[in-house]
């Protein structure tokens, strides 16, 4: 597996024996920082429409340049998804031939440099932000594979839900940060376009920080401890640890298993990103929050799973007297079916109860938040060491569920602040995921795919979370 030479330049570390937390603890703010970038528009639309500072006169009325109908809007919220669509193969294929530190890395710089010239592209032309827009879905197509490959790396057998579960709550992170943030810079002195540069600098910051401390290889550093390294490899198979390890594509992408993890994840994330894009509009528009009651209220319930999903991970590694199996048709059923249902019931309560909706909304979100134990989990247990490949598979489709909000709005919504225009969007989401859900009830399984059986050299229960 690895050398015992390799091994003793380790034993003596500074950072003790959590220089993995290290990495962790900064892949998620670099995460969250590419994701902050390509949903701050979300926000800022309801800013830049009330900003009067550019204006042209049109019959001799001024008319803010900054306001965009539902075309431009739906064209805006598209070309991030034809980024990210168009990203993701090249991005995943650096990511797995040449490892995450200098892919990861470009992407995020890419990122911030496209963030910050967003104010001058919308004031000066209309296609460049477009482009700039583009550019900010191919750099965000990284995230997953790193995730992927962060967590086959890094993370010992019992911590891979955990890994998945503190990696994979970067959208709520972002939405609570970008949200509060931008909601409160809008009506400040310096107003939206400053929203942007702050996002900008702060993600050049925390890509120093990954190209720092970020190695791709546990063993190839001096400071991962000798006591550390043999935790990272523990009952890992040879396979595992084997960067050039074949992997079966073709089984593994015609995998029923698989399949139906990636049907269950589009139809969710389609929720989840509706609600990044679309929960500001409709809180402000339709429910009568003012800018800085918006920015307050959606950052919360996009961001209140993020404690109960790291929780969540515990309990779903930790509870014995369930099968594997039972506790992944569990999870993913309140994760998928039951969040599904409730997004659906959503669509039918009266605006003037604003408050209830909230609070329906941040019932949602908490089902979403164990998903690491339903279709996550079966992805790991499922694909094993090849699970990384599962797992940034499952960026294409949130690739595609970046054009699915905005679609649903763009033939549903013709005006925003008219509530039963939405009813159908509402529908359309829930009631597919929980379809999505009844099927994996039937499907999803804890076995190891036979197309793992020449890898696997450990025993399964030694490898579960």
């Amino acid at each position: 597996m690895f050398s015992q030479n390799r091994i003793s330049r380790h034993k003596m570390s500074c950072w003790g024996n959590y220089y993995r937390c290290l990495i962790l603890f900064v892949a998620f703010l670099c995460l969250t920082s590419i994701c902050s970038n390509y949903i701050i528009i979300n926000f800022s639309f309801i800013c830049m429409q009330e900003d009067l500072t550019d204006f042209v006169v049109v019959n001799g009325t001024k008319t803010n340049i900054y306001t965009y109908d539902g075309d431009h809007k739906k064209y805006i919220m598209w070309a991030v998804g034809a980024g990210t669509v168009l990203g993701t193969v090249p991005t995943n294929w650096l990511v797995v031939k040449f490892g995450a530190k200098w892919t990861f890395l470009v992407a995020g710089l890419i990122s911030a440099a496209s963030t910050a010239l967003i104010p001058l592209a919308a004031k000066y032309d209309y296609y460049l932000l477009l482009f700039l827009r583009f550019v900010q879905g191919f750099a965000y197509s990284t995230d997953f594979a790193a995730i992927g490959i962060i967590t086959v790396r890094w993370a010992p057998l019992n911590e891979v839900a955990l890994f998945l579960a503190i990696l994979t709550c970067f959208t709520g992170a972002a939405s609570i940060i970008t949200n509060s943030v931008t909601g409160f810079i809008c009506e400040s002195s310096f107003g939206w376009k400053y929203a942007y540069y702050l996002h900008a600098f702060v993600g050049l910051i925390l890509f120093a920080l990954w190209a720092a401390f970020y190695i791709d290889d546990p063993q190839d550093s001096k400071r991962v401890s000798d006591r550390e390294l043999t935790g990272i490899h523990k009952n890992k198979s040879a396979a595992h640890l084997d960067k050039k390890s074949d992997i079966p594509y073709t089984k593994l992408f015609t995998s029923p298993v698989v399949l139906i993890i990636w049907l269950n994840a589009f139809f969710e994330m389609s929720a989840v990103i509706f609600f990044t894009t679309y929960l500001p509009i409709y809180f402000h528009q339709v429910l009568g929050f003012s800018i800085q009651q918006t920015g307050v209220i959606v950052a919360i319930i996009l961001g209140v799973n993020i404690p109960l999903r790291l929780a969540s991970a515990t309990f779903s590694d930790r509870i014995t007297f369930l099968t594997e199996k039972t506790k992944i048709i569990i999870f993913n059923s309140i994760s998928v079916g039951l969040s599904g249902l409730l997004l659906a019931c959503t669509a039918f309560i009266p605006s003037e109860f604003n408050v209830e909706i909230c609070w329906y909304f941040v019932g949602i979100m908490m089902c979403i938040s164990v998903n690491c134990g339903g279709f996550y989990k079966c992805a790991a247990l499922h694909a094993r060491q090849h699970a990384h490949i599962v797992i940034a598979a499952i960026q294409f489709t949130k690739c595609l569920a970046l054009f699915t909000g905005p679609t649903l709005v763009a033939f549903y919504v013709k005006v925003e602040s008219n509530q039963s225009q939405w009813i159908p969007v509402y529908l359309c989401l829930g009631l597919s995921m929980f379809a999505a859900n009844l099927i994996s009830v039937f499907v999803f399984t804890d076995e190891p795919a036979k197309w793992t059986d020449k890898y696997a050299e450990v025993p399964l229960e030694e490898a579960k979370c």
